[in-house]
């Protein structure tokens, strides 16, 4: 039976469809919160477990489409821009009859939410899955597909409700198996409004539909948005209303000649003119003395000698001396420059070399010269590449293991663009932790990582919690995020199954990057540690001058030690 805790809501704007099934099964496979993913798809059709091929009338690519086998009931339909796509991954108590009267709840959603943008009157037809406008009449019309997975009451899949989507692109299958029956849209039936129009009405009734078991009260709804693409087109000058009380994002006004970032942070509610000033004092707690030992400068040869570059250096770490002094470092693979443009960081994005084949042994080389008990090794992003990198990665690990057997090995990697076989390669290479960072709240995707996903990273997560990895995720706070939005993608990694995270305050490296939009103190630190592991994280590192490989090792072991005594650990403010 659902908890009845909040319902996560999230708006993930326009997802793949993989990466959406990908996120689906991650929480699905979890039995802790209640999520409801809103989102449009890019042009697919997707064929439930009982679709007939014969359904499918064209080419699905030369049409534009891709074609994908779902785990859902039904037969095929289409997913497509201008189409509402909800899934909600639900815990509901099974008995008799509980299936049916889950999508009932499902079509009575939609059909509140329609009838509040202005089509009354549309329901379920006898007979018939789904949601129809005028299902009494002479010509009912499908206006809404509805398929779910329901297994040990959790479920997943769920509706997609037809805006303004291309009808066209119905014509190339037999929806849903049924063939004497037309499809429609708000569109089409008179009706003027956006995507977010419609998501806002399901969500606002999606506390009062969407509760399963004992109820007394509305469920709260605990809301995140990405920043629509389509905000100066909303029917309504009014923004999503979040039972949970979160504020509106209100776009800031910026001149004509605010720089692609800049305007991308305007969109995301945040000034970047009334952040913190480069020029201005750190506080004392991020202030880091340059200890220059003889360690470091012993790493710092053996990185020139061997050609190696490191995130510690190029990333202007603050924690460099202190690590290279204990003898650790990050090694980054696949050359020094970066096919993506994130909004924080310092890594050269000029047009990538070819990579170096003698990489993977020189980084071998380096752990072994050094003696290092764990190694961590990340990469800049090669969406130039056909599989991301991915195969640099397992090299690596390979080429560690067979020169320093005994030494465990983290990799902190990119998103290989959600490709699955990229991601498996590097999961078959099995490295002891598996660390993809999120970087940032909902509200900031955009602005922060505008060539990432907040789902697809997600998704990764998902994948590698799957593949059976222990998993790794971080988030920069400092960049205009608020601290309700911070526990809200706290859950989302726990949600997918992460059970190591790090949590640490964004330096501004240069008048590029994004501004610091404030300085998080050690104490908020400490609460935001403190939730984490009420949530059930194995171990979460939260300071301020925190980063994705500081004491990497000692989170590892910590992690390991949690999963044998069921006992989290943490580690405090530095």
């Amino acid at each position: 039976m659902s908890s009845l805790g909040p319902l996560r809501v999230r708006w993930l704007g326009r997802v793949r469809y993989q990466d959406a099934h990908a996120l689906q099964h991650a929480l699905f496979r979890r039995s802790g919160d209640d999520h409801l993913l809103l989102m449009e798809h890019p042009h697919v059709y997707t064929l439930g477990v009982r679709a007939r091929p014969e359904h499918v009338l064209a080419d699905p690519g030369e049409v534009g489409a891709d074609l994908v086998r779902a785990d859902r009931g039904g037969d095929v339909t289409y997913h497509g821009p201008g189409q509402l796509v909800g899934y909600p991954i639900l815990s509901i108590p099974m008995g008799p009859g509980a299936v049916p009267r889950y999508v009932h709840s499902l079509e009575q959603l939609v059909a509140e939410a329609l009838a509040d943008v202005g089509l009354p009157g549309a329901g379920p037809l006898d007979g018939y899955p789904g949601v129809w406008v005028d299902p009494g009449g002479a010509d009912p019309r499908k206006i809404c597909a509805v398929g779910v997975r329901v297994s040990r009451g959790r479920t997943m899949h769920g509706f997609a409700l037809n805006v303004a989507p291309d009808l066209s692109m119905f014509e190339h299958i037999v929806p849903c198996g049924i063939h004497d029956r037309s499809v429609t849209s708000l569109e089409a039936e008179g009706v003027r409004a956006t995507v977010r129009d419609v998501a806002d009405a399901v969500v606002a009734r999606a506390a009062e539909v969407l509760v399963f078991g004992p109820r007394s009260t509305l469920r709260r709804i605990e809301r995140q948005d990405v920043p629509s693409a389509d905000h100066r087109r909303r029917t309504a000058p009014v923004e999503p209303v979040a039972s949970s009380g979160t504020p509106a994002v209100v776009p800031v006004a910026l001149s004509a000649g605010a720089r692609p970032l800049e305007r991308r942070l305007a969109a995301a509610g945040v000034d970047p003119a009334a952040g913190v000033a480069i020029s201005e004092r750190k506080p004392d707690w991020l202030r880091v003395r340059a200890e220059m030992g003889g360690s470091y400068l012993s790493l710092r040869r053996t990185m020139r000698e061997l050609k190696l570059v490191t995130v510690c250096e190029e990333a202007g770490c603050p924690n460099v001396y202190e690590c290279w002094a204990d003898g650790t470092a990050t090694f980054m693979i696949n050359g020094e420059r970066c096919t993506r443009a994130c909004g924080f960081c310092l890594v050269d994005t000029r047009h990538p070399l070819p990579l170096d084949p003698d990489e993977p042994d020189h980084v071998a080389e380096a752990v072994e010269r050094m003696g290092l008990a764990h190694a961590v090794v990340t990469a800049v992003a090669r969406d130039d590449l056909p599989d991301g990198g991915a195969a640099a990665f397992a090299a690596t690990i390979a080429a560690v293991r067979v020169r320093r057997p005994d030494t465990t090995v983290e990799v902190l990697i990119p998103d290989c663009k959600g490709d699955p076989a990229a991601l498996q390669t590097i999961f078959d290479a099995a490295p002891d932790v598996l660390n993809h960072n999120l970087e940032t709240v909902l509200r900031l995707q955009r602005a922060v990582r505008p060539s990432a996903s907040y789902a697809r990273s997600l998704s990764v997560l998902g994948r590698a919690k799957a593949a059976g990895l222990t998993t790794k995720s971080g988030i920069i706070l400092g960049m205009g995020e608020r601290e309700d939005e911070v526990l809200g993608a706290l859950a989302d990694l726990a949600g997918v199954g992460v059970d190591i995270v790090t949590l640490g305050q964004y330096l501004r490296p240069s008048t590029t990057q994004l501004p610091v939009d404030r300085w998080w103190a050690p104490e908020e630190f400490g609460r935001l540690r403190a939730a984490a592991l009420a949530m059930g994280f194995g171990h979460v590192e939260a300071s301020p001058l925190t980063r994705s490989s500081y004491h990497a090792r000692q989170a590892a072991e910590s992690n390991t030690r949690r999963a044998g005594n069921g006992r989290a650990e943490a580690a405090g403010p530095a």
